[in-house]
């Protein structure tokens, strides 16, 4: 990350769908003080300390921020107060 960048802090809006949310406990939650910009990778590092037994599908899942899907990488991510970021697990279906 550059560190030139200045780091401010946010309050997102996290939703968790399928496998997610029965690893949570619960469908969406409000994360106060969520550093940005941030790696999509350190975002869901977050996500794991929060909720430790997401690690069930580590190299499986994507993050969706504003409505976008984003790979778990070192992808920089710029989130605004009220952002939602959504935990999209693997989904199956016919």
């Amino acid at each position: 990350m550059n560190t030139n960048w200045r780091i401010y802090y946010r309050t997102v809006f996290v939703l968790y769908f399928a496998k997610s949310a029965e690893l949570t406990g619960v469908r969406e939650e409000e994360i106060v003080d969520v550093p940005t910009p941030i790696s999509s990778r350190d975002l869901w590092r977050l996500l794991l300390q929060r909720h430790p037994r997401l690690s069930a599908l580590q190299d499986q899942v994507v993050l969706a921020v504003r409505q976008h899907y984003i790979s778990i990488s070192e992808q920089v991510v710029t989130l605004g107060d009220g952002d939602e970021v959504a935990v999209v697990p693997p989904l199956s279906g016919g």
